[in-house]
Protein backbone atom coordinates (compact mmCIF):
# COMPACT_ATOMS: atom_id res chain seq x y z
CA UNK A 1 0.00 0.00 0.00
CA UNK A 2 1.54 3.16 -0.99
CA UNK A 3 0.29 5.07 2.20
CA UNK A 4 1.93 2.43 4.25
CA UNK A 5 5.34 3.65 2.33
CA UNK A 6 5.00 6.71 3.48
CA UNK A 7 7.58 7.25 6.23
CA UNK A 8 5.31 10.69 7.90
CA UNK A 9 2.29 8.18 7.63
CA UNK A 10 4.76 5.63 9.28
CA UNK A 11 6.07 8.21 11.95
CA UNK A 12 2.13 9.51 12.37
CA UNK A 13 1.44 5.63 13.85
CA UNK A 14 4.22 5.53 15.49
CA UNK A 15 2.95 8.90 17.63
CA UNK A 16 -0.36 7.44 17.87
CA UNK A 17 0.42 4.05 19.23
CA UNK A 18 3.18 6.15 21.52
CA UNK A 19 0.26 8.56 22.18
CA UNK A 20 -2.47 5.70 23.11
CA UNK A 21 0.18 4.18 25.19
CA UNK A 22 0.92 7.19 26.68
CA UNK A 23 -2.80 7.69 27.57
CA UNK A 24 -3.34 4.07 29.00
CA UNK A 25 -0.36 4.88 31.10
CA UNK A 26 -1.54 8.12 32.64
CA UNK A 27 -5.24 6.37 32.94
CA UNK A 28 -3.77 3.73 34.97
CA UNK A 29 -1.85 6.55 37.09
CA UNK A 30 -4.87 8.60 37.52
CA UNK A 31 -6.78 4.81 38.61
CA UNK A 32 -4.26 4.18 41.18
CA UNK A 33 -4.10 7.33 42.82
CA UNK A 34 -7.65 8.44 42.57
CA UNK A 35 -9.24 5.39 42.57
CA UNK A 36 -7.43 2.41 44.05
CA UNK A 37 -5.56 3.98 46.80
CA UNK A 38 -9.02 5.69 48.21
CA UNK A 39 -10.71 2.34 47.75
CA UNK A 40 -7.61 0.46 49.92
CA UNK A 41 -7.70 3.26 52.39
CA UNK A 42 -11.19 2.13 52.80
CA UNK A 43 -10.74 -1.17 52.77
CA UNK A 44 -8.40 -0.64 56.07
CA UNK A 45 -10.61 1.28 58.03
CA UNK A 46 -13.53 -1.14 57.45
CA UNK A 47 -11.34 -4.23 58.62
CA UNK A 48 -9.99 -1.94 61.59
CA UNK A 49 -13.32 -1.45 62.48
CA UNK A 50 -14.55 -4.92 61.68
CA UNK A 51 -11.81 -6.09 64.61
CA UNK A 52 -13.18 -3.89 67.06
CA UNK A 53 -16.71 -4.72 66.59
CA UNK A 54 -15.95 -8.52 66.57
CA UNK A 55 -13.69 -7.94 70.04
CA UNK A 56 -16.93 -6.00 71.04
CA UNK A 57 -19.24 -8.75 70.20
CA UNK A 58 -17.15 -11.39 71.86
CA UNK A 59 -17.15 -9.32 75.25
CA UNK A 60 -20.60 -8.13 75.45
CA UNK A 61 -22.50 -10.11 73.27
CA UNK A 62 -24.86 -8.77 69.90
CA UNK A 63 -26.88 -6.62 72.17
CA UNK A 64 -23.89 -4.02 72.79
CA UNK A 65 -22.70 -4.53 69.39
CA UNK A 66 -25.96 -3.82 68.06
CA UNK A 67 -26.05 -0.33 69.85
CA UNK A 68 -22.17 0.16 68.64
CA UNK A 69 -23.69 -0.21 65.07
CA UNK A 70 -26.60 2.13 65.52
CA UNK A 71 -24.29 4.62 66.63
CA UNK A 72 -21.75 3.90 63.83
CA UNK A 73 -24.13 5.05 61.39
CA UNK A 74 -25.53 8.15 62.96
CA UNK A 75 -22.16 9.30 63.15
CA UNK A 76 -21.42 12.59 60.56
CA UNK A 77 -18.43 10.55 58.99
CA UNK A 78 -17.23 11.67 54.98
CA UNK A 79 -18.69 8.29 54.01
CA UNK A 80 -22.42 6.97 55.03
CA UNK A 81 -21.76 4.16 57.26
CA UNK A 82 -23.47 0.58 56.74
CA UNK A 83 -24.41 -2.30 58.59
CA UNK A 84 -26.14 -5.80 59.02
CA UNK A 85 -26.27 -7.82 62.10
CA UNK A 86 -28.03 -11.34 61.80
CA UNK A 87 -28.29 -13.91 64.31
CA UNK A 88 -27.35 -17.35 64.14
CA UNK A 89 -30.89 -18.58 62.25
CA UNK A 90 -30.28 -15.60 60.03
CA UNK A 91 -32.77 -12.82 61.66
CA UNK A 92 -32.26 -9.63 61.35
CA UNK A 93 -31.01 -7.93 64.58
CA UNK A 94 -29.76 -4.22 63.35
CA UNK A 95 -29.55 -2.76 59.47
CA UNK A 96 -29.91 -0.07 57.40
CA UNK A 97 -28.60 -1.21 54.24
CA UNK A 98 -31.75 -2.42 51.87
CA UNK A 99 -30.33 -5.66 50.71
CA UNK A 100 -27.04 -8.08 50.94
CA UNK A 101 -26.56 -11.60 49.83
CA UNK A 102 -28.32 -13.79 51.44
CA UNK A 103 -25.51 -16.37 52.16
CA UNK A 104 -21.94 -15.28 53.69
CA UNK A 105 -19.03 -15.70 50.63
CA UNK A 106 -16.00 -13.49 50.16
CA UNK A 107 -15.16 -10.99 52.66
CA UNK A 108 -14.99 -8.29 50.46
CA UNK A 109 -18.04 -7.61 47.99
CA UNK A 110 -20.35 -4.64 46.68
CA UNK A 111 -23.75 -3.58 47.43
CA UNK A 112 -25.92 -1.39 46.58
CA UNK A 113 -27.29 0.53 48.93
CA UNK A 114 -29.91 3.15 47.36
CA UNK A 115 -31.93 5.65 50.04
CA UNK A 116 -35.36 6.18 49.28
CA UNK A 117 -35.70 10.30 50.26
CA UNK A 118 -38.98 12.19 49.00
CA UNK A 119 -40.55 9.53 46.20
CA UNK A 120 -36.75 9.75 44.68
CA UNK A 121 -34.48 7.42 45.01
CA UNK A 122 -30.41 8.18 46.13
CA UNK A 123 -28.45 5.56 44.32
CA UNK A 124 -25.42 4.71 46.85
CA UNK A 125 -22.93 1.81 46.46
CA UNK A 126 -21.06 -0.04 49.62
CA UNK A 127 -17.96 -1.80 50.07
CA UNK A 128 -18.90 -3.79 52.60
CA UNK A 129 -16.87 -6.53 54.88
CA UNK A 130 -18.77 -9.77 55.59
CA UNK A 131 -17.11 -11.96 58.37
CA UNK A 132 -19.13 -14.97 60.24
CA UNK A 133 -18.91 -15.02 64.32
CA UNK A 134 -18.34 -18.38 66.16
CA UNK A 135 -21.91 -18.55 67.45
CA UNK A 136 -22.87 -18.22 63.79
CA UNK A 137 -24.13 -14.94 63.66
CA UNK A 138 -23.54 -12.31 60.88
CA UNK A 139 -21.90 -9.33 60.45
CA UNK A 140 -21.69 -7.00 57.40
CA UNK A 141 -20.21 -3.14 57.80
CA UNK A 142 -19.67 -0.79 54.99
CA UNK A 143 -18.74 2.36 53.69
CA UNK A 144 -20.19 4.70 51.11
CA UNK A 145 -17.46 4.34 47.99
CA UNK A 146 -20.56 6.00 45.02
CA UNK A 147 -18.00 9.04 44.68
CA UNK A 148 -15.29 6.66 43.68
CA UNK A 149 -17.48 3.98 41.66
CA UNK A 150 -18.73 7.52 39.75
CA UNK A 151 -14.89 8.11 38.65
CA UNK A 152 -14.40 4.15 37.89
CA UNK A 153 -17.00 4.39 35.48
CA UNK A 154 -15.92 7.93 33.95
CA UNK A 155 -12.46 7.09 33.49
CA UNK A 156 -13.55 3.64 31.93
CA UNK A 157 -16.23 5.28 29.85
CA UNK A 158 -13.83 7.70 28.90
CA UNK A 159 -10.81 5.57 27.66
CA UNK A 160 -13.67 3.05 25.79
CA UNK A 161 -14.09 5.88 23.79
CA UNK A 162 -11.08 7.78 24.01
CA UNK A 163 -8.46 5.65 22.72
CA UNK A 164 -10.28 4.42 18.95
CA UNK A 165 -10.91 8.00 18.55
CA UNK A 166 -6.95 8.65 18.74
CA UNK A 167 -6.38 5.60 16.41
CA UNK A 168 -8.96 7.22 13.79
CA UNK A 169 -7.72 10.65 14.39
CA UNK A 170 -4.32 9.70 14.28
CA UNK A 171 -4.66 7.67 11.00
CA UNK A 172 -6.57 10.73 9.25
CA UNK A 173 -4.35 12.85 10.53
CA UNK A 174 -1.00 11.00 9.70
CA UNK A 175 -3.01 10.67 5.94
CA UNK A 176 -3.36 14.16 5.65
CA UNK A 177 0.28 14.93 6.64
CA UNK A 178 1.98 12.64 4.71
CA UNK A 179 -0.11 13.81 1.65
CA UNK A 180 0.77 17.28 2.30
CA UNK A 181 4.55 16.51 2.79
CA UNK A 182 4.51 14.60 0.03
CA UNK A 183 3.60 17.36 -2.22
CA UNK A 184 6.19 19.32 -0.77
CA UNK A 185 8.82 16.51 -1.45
CA UNK A 186 7.32 15.79 -4.38
CA UNK A 187 7.92 19.33 -5.67
CA UNK A 188 11.65 19.14 -4.79
CA UNK A 189 11.97 15.75 -6.36
CA UNK A 190 10.27 17.23 -9.56
CA UNK A 191 13.37 19.96 -9.45
CA UNK A 192 15.89 17.36 -8.82
CA UNK A 193 13.95 15.15 -12.06
CA UNK A 194 14.19 18.58 -14.20
CA UNK A 195 17.88 18.82 -13.48
CA UNK A 196 18.89 15.56 -14.26
CA UNK A 197 17.74 15.85 -17.20
CA UNK A 198 19.80 18.69 -18.23
CA UNK A 199 17.25 21.98 -17.68
CA UNK A 200 19.63 23.73 -15.18
CA UNK A 201 17.29 26.45 -14.72
CA UNK A 202 14.49 24.67 -12.65
CA UNK A 203 13.64 25.39 -9.02
CA UNK A 204 11.86 24.05 -6.41
CA UNK A 205 8.72 26.03 -5.49
CA UNK A 206 8.63 28.68 -2.76
CA UNK A 207 5.41 28.86 -0.53
CA UNK A 208 6.96 32.04 1.40
CA UNK A 209 5.48 30.24 4.71
CA UNK A 210 9.42 30.28 5.96
CA UNK A 211 8.99 26.26 7.45
CA UNK A 212 11.37 23.89 6.83
CA UNK A 213 10.59 22.65 3.73
CA UNK A 214 10.85 26.47 2.13
CA UNK A 215 14.29 26.84 3.65
CA UNK A 216 15.13 23.71 2.07
CA UNK A 217 14.42 24.78 -1.02
CA UNK A 218 16.14 27.84 -0.63
CA UNK A 219 18.93 26.17 0.17
CA UNK A 220 18.48 23.52 -2.73
CA UNK A 221 17.76 26.84 -5.16
CA UNK A 222 21.12 28.47 -3.80
CA UNK A 223 23.01 24.90 -4.82
CA UNK A 224 21.43 25.41 -8.59
CA UNK A 225 22.10 28.64 -8.72
CA UNK A 226 25.63 28.54 -8.18
CA UNK A 227 25.46 25.00 -10.15
CA UNK A 228 24.10 26.87 -13.07
CA UNK A 229 27.15 29.57 -13.07
CA UNK A 230 29.26 27.13 -12.62
CA UNK A 231 28.12 25.55 -15.62
CA UNK A 232 28.02 28.35 -17.65
CA UNK A 233 31.56 29.12 -16.38
CA UNK A 234 32.44 25.80 -17.13
CA UNK A 235 31.25 26.10 -20.90
CA UNK A 236 32.96 30.48 -21.21
CA UNK A 237 36.09 28.73 -20.58
CA UNK A 238 35.80 25.73 -23.10
CA UNK A 239 34.87 28.13 -25.70
CA UNK A 240 37.98 30.34 -24.51
CA UNK A 241 40.00 27.62 -24.56
CA UNK A 242 38.95 26.25 -27.85
CA UNK A 243 39.66 30.54 -28.92
CA UNK A 244 43.01 30.99 -26.93
CA UNK A 245 44.23 27.48 -27.81
CA UNK A 246 43.10 27.89 -32.19
CA UNK A 247 45.79 30.65 -33.11
CA UNK A 248 48.77 29.32 -31.01
CA UNK A 249 48.10 25.93 -33.04
CA UNK A 250 47.49 27.55 -36.08
CA UNK A 251 50.77 29.13 -35.88
CA UNK A 252 52.58 26.39 -34.72
CA UNK A 253 51.22 24.35 -37.79
CA UNK A 254 52.24 27.17 -40.36
CA UNK A 255 55.61 27.64 -38.62
CA UNK A 256 56.44 23.81 -38.90
CA UNK A 257 55.09 23.55 -42.47
CA UNK A 258 57.36 26.54 -43.21
CA UNK A 259 59.87 24.59 -41.61
CA UNK A 260 59.61 21.88 -43.54
CA UNK A 261 59.15 23.28 -46.77
CA UNK A 262 62.33 26.29 -45.70
CA UNK A 263 64.38 25.01 -42.90
CA UNK A 264 64.11 28.49 -42.00
CA UNK A 265 65.28 29.51 -38.32
CA UNK A 266 62.89 32.22 -38.40
CA UNK A 267 60.06 29.24 -38.77
CA UNK A 268 61.75 27.26 -35.96
CA UNK A 269 62.13 30.19 -33.16
CA UNK A 270 58.14 30.97 -34.18
CA UNK A 271 57.28 27.26 -33.63
CA UNK A 272 59.30 27.07 -30.49
CA UNK A 273 57.92 30.20 -29.12
CA UNK A 274 54.12 28.96 -29.59
CA UNK A 275 54.48 25.71 -28.17
CA UNK A 276 55.91 27.56 -25.25
CA UNK A 277 53.01 29.82 -24.98
CA UNK A 278 50.70 27.00 -25.31
CA UNK A 279 52.62 24.86 -22.02
CA UNK A 280 52.25 28.05 -20.28
CA UNK A 281 48.92 28.14 -21.12
CA UNK A 282 47.85 24.70 -19.68
CA UNK A 283 50.55 24.59 -16.46
CA UNK A 284 48.53 27.90 -15.61
CA UNK A 285 45.13 26.05 -16.15
CA UNK A 286 46.39 23.15 -14.25
CA UNK A 287 47.86 25.41 -11.30
CA UNK A 288 44.57 27.08 -11.39
CA UNK A 289 42.56 24.19 -10.93
CA UNK A 290 44.40 22.15 -8.20
CA UNK A 291 44.42 25.18 -6.14
CA UNK A 292 40.66 25.44 -6.76
CA UNK A 293 40.02 21.80 -5.66
CA UNK A 294 42.18 22.31 -2.43
CA UNK A 295 39.94 23.48 0.42
CA UNK A 296 42.40 25.02 2.51
CA UNK A 297 46.29 25.72 1.69
CA UNK A 298 49.01 23.04 1.47
CA UNK A 299 51.41 24.68 3.23
CA UNK A 300 49.29 26.91 5.49
CA UNK A 301 51.47 28.78 8.56
CA UNK A 302 52.09 31.96 9.84
CA UNK A 303 53.39 33.99 7.23
CA UNK A 304 54.77 37.81 6.82
CA UNK A 305 53.15 39.06 3.87
CA UNK A 306 54.61 42.38 3.86
CA UNK A 307 57.79 40.27 3.00
CA UNK A 308 56.30 39.02 0.11
CA UNK A 309 55.33 42.17 -1.03
CA UNK A 310 58.49 43.89 -0.94
CA UNK A 311 59.63 40.98 -2.65
CA UNK A 312 57.11 41.06 -5.15
CA UNK A 313 57.86 44.94 -5.53
CA UNK A 314 61.63 43.91 -5.99
CA UNK A 315 60.67 42.04 -8.77
CA UNK A 316 58.98 44.23 -10.90
CA UNK A 317 60.98 47.56 -10.31
CA UNK A 318 63.19 47.24 -13.12
CA UNK A 319 60.27 46.08 -15.80
CA UNK A 320 58.40 49.20 -14.08
CA UNK A 321 61.28 51.48 -14.39
CA UNK A 322 61.78 50.41 -17.88
CA UNK A 323 58.70 51.71 -19.23
CA UNK A 324 58.85 54.40 -17.12
CA UNK A 325 56.76 53.73 -14.15
CA UNK A 326 57.25 54.77 -11.15
CA UNK A 327 56.55 52.18 -8.54
CA UNK A 328 55.82 52.81 -5.02
CA UNK A 329 54.96 50.72 -1.74
CA UNK A 330 54.52 51.80 1.61
CA UNK A 331 53.97 48.59 4.08
CA UNK A 332 54.98 48.30 7.56
CA UNK A 333 57.77 46.05 8.86
CA UNK A 334 55.66 42.87 9.73
CA UNK A 335 51.97 42.08 8.49
CA UNK A 336 51.10 38.39 9.60
CA UNK A 337 48.63 36.12 8.46
CA UNK A 338 48.30 32.56 8.15
CA UNK A 339 48.60 31.18 4.67
CA UNK A 340 50.86 29.55 1.71
CA UNK A 341 54.04 31.81 0.88
CA UNK A 342 54.27 30.55 -2.37
CA UNK A 343 50.72 30.71 -3.50
CA UNK A 344 50.72 34.40 -2.17
CA UNK A 345 53.84 35.80 -3.86
CA UNK A 346 52.59 34.37 -7.05
CA UNK A 347 49.32 35.71 -6.77
CA UNK A 348 50.89 39.45 -5.70
CA UNK A 349 52.94 39.00 -8.54
CA UNK A 350 49.97 38.37 -11.16
CA UNK A 351 48.31 41.30 -9.99
CA UNK A 352 51.42 43.40 -9.97
CA UNK A 353 51.99 42.05 -13.32
CA UNK A 354 49.03 43.01 -14.49
CA UNK A 355 49.64 46.49 -12.87
CA UNK A 356 52.48 47.13 -14.93
CA UNK A 357 51.89 45.80 -17.78
CA UNK A 358 48.54 47.89 -18.09
CA UNK A 359 49.51 51.11 -16.74
CA UNK A 360 50.67 53.76 -19.15
CA UNK A 361 54.34 55.27 -19.20
CA UNK A 362 54.94 57.60 -16.50
CA UNK A 363 51.98 55.75 -14.59
CA UNK A 364 52.12 55.42 -11.08
CA UNK A 365 51.77 51.85 -9.54
CA UNK A 366 50.97 51.90 -5.93
CA UNK A 367 51.42 48.76 -3.66
CA UNK A 368 50.35 48.82 0.37
CA UNK A 369 49.55 46.82 2.87
CA UNK A 370 48.40 47.68 6.56
CA UNK A 371 46.62 46.78 9.22
CA UNK A 372 42.67 47.10 9.09
CA UNK A 373 41.37 46.10 12.69
CA UNK A 374 41.39 42.10 13.27
CA UNK A 375 42.00 42.34 8.74
CA UNK A 376 45.10 42.77 7.06
CA UNK A 377 44.59 44.52 4.39
CA UNK A 378 46.74 44.53 0.50
CA UNK A 379 45.86 47.13 -2.14
CA UNK A 380 47.32 47.61 -5.46
CA UNK A 381 46.03 50.66 -7.86
CA UNK A 382 47.42 51.47 -11.10
CA UNK A 383 46.85 54.39 -13.70
CA UNK A 384 45.78 51.91 -16.68
CA UNK A 385 43.18 52.24 -18.96
CA UNK A 386 41.21 50.13 -16.04
CA UNK A 387 37.69 48.00 -15.85
CA UNK A 388 33.39 49.31 -16.97
CA UNK A 389 32.01 48.45 -13.60
CA UNK A 390 29.71 45.89 -15.67
CA UNK A 391 32.44 43.92 -16.37
CA UNK A 392 34.37 43.66 -13.31
CA UNK A 393 33.22 40.51 -12.14
CA UNK A 394 34.03 38.70 -15.06
CA UNK A 395 37.65 39.80 -15.01
CA UNK A 396 38.58 36.53 -12.78
CA UNK A 397 36.89 34.32 -15.04
CA UNK A 398 39.84 31.85 -17.31
CA UNK A 399 40.74 33.54 -20.49
CA UNK A 400 38.61 36.35 -19.87
CA UNK A 401 39.61 39.87 -21.38
CA UNK A 402 38.45 43.03 -21.55
CA UNK A 403 38.21 45.29 -24.84
CA UNK A 404 40.86 47.55 -23.02
CA UNK A 405 42.89 44.68 -22.70
CA UNK A 406 43.76 45.55 -26.30
CA UNK A 407 47.31 44.29 -27.78
CA UNK A 408 48.84 43.63 -24.06
CA UNK A 409 50.15 39.95 -24.56
CA UNK A 410 48.05 37.39 -21.95
CA UNK A 411 46.34 34.98 -22.03
CA UNK A 412 43.22 36.50 -19.23
CA UNK A 413 44.60 33.72 -16.84
CA UNK A 414 46.30 35.58 -13.79
CA UNK A 415 43.54 37.55 -12.18
CA UNK A 416 42.12 33.67 -12.08
CA UNK A 417 44.68 32.46 -10.47
CA UNK A 418 44.70 35.25 -8.08
CA UNK A 419 41.06 34.42 -7.23
CA UNK A 420 41.70 30.82 -6.73
CA UNK A 421 43.99 31.92 -3.70
CA UNK A 422 41.80 33.94 -2.30
CA UNK A 423 39.22 31.90 -2.44
CA UNK A 424 41.75 28.58 -0.73
CA UNK A 425 42.56 31.37 1.82
CA UNK A 426 39.13 32.74 2.56
CA UNK A 427 40.09 36.19 1.87
CA UNK A 428 37.55 38.35 -0.38
CA UNK A 429 38.98 40.65 -2.99
CA UNK A 430 37.51 43.38 -4.38
CA UNK A 431 37.55 45.30 -7.76
CA UNK A 432 37.23 49.15 -7.86
CA UNK A 433 37.97 52.29 -9.97
CA UNK A 434 41.13 53.65 -9.11
CA UNK A 435 40.41 57.03 -11.51
CA UNK A 436 42.04 56.16 -13.82
CA UNK A 437 43.00 52.52 -13.43
CA UNK A 438 41.91 50.27 -11.23
CA UNK A 439 42.09 49.42 -7.35
CA UNK A 440 42.50 46.09 -5.99
CA UNK A 441 41.57 45.35 -2.29
CA UNK A 442 42.15 41.80 -0.47
CA UNK A 443 41.71 41.20 3.16
CA UNK A 444 43.25 38.61 5.26
CA UNK A 445 42.36 37.69 8.37
CA UNK A 446 45.29 38.66 11.08
CA UNK A 447 47.13 35.91 12.09
CA UNK A 448 49.21 35.86 15.31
Amino acid sequence: MKLLRSLTFRLALFYAGLFTLSVLLLGALYYVLAIRAPLESVERGLADEARQLAALHEREGPVSLAAALERRAADPAPRLAYHVLLDSTGQTITANLPSWPRVAGKEWIRVEADVAAEGDEDEHEALVNDRMFADGSRLLIGRDIDDLDEVQEAVTDTLVWLLPAVLVLSLAGGALMSRAIGRRVESVAAAARGVIAGDLTERVGLRGTGDDFDRLGETLNLMLDRIERSMDGVRRVSDSVAHELRTPLTRLRASLAELERTGAEEAVAEAVQEAERLETIFNAVLRIARIEAARTPASAAPVDIAAILRDAAELYHPEAEARGQLLEIDVPSELWIEGDRDLLFQAVTNLLDNAVKFSLEGGLIRLSGQHDGDRVRIVVEDQGPGVPAHLRERITERFFRTPQAGGVPGAGLGLSLVAAVAAVHEAPIKFAAADPGLRVDWDFARGA
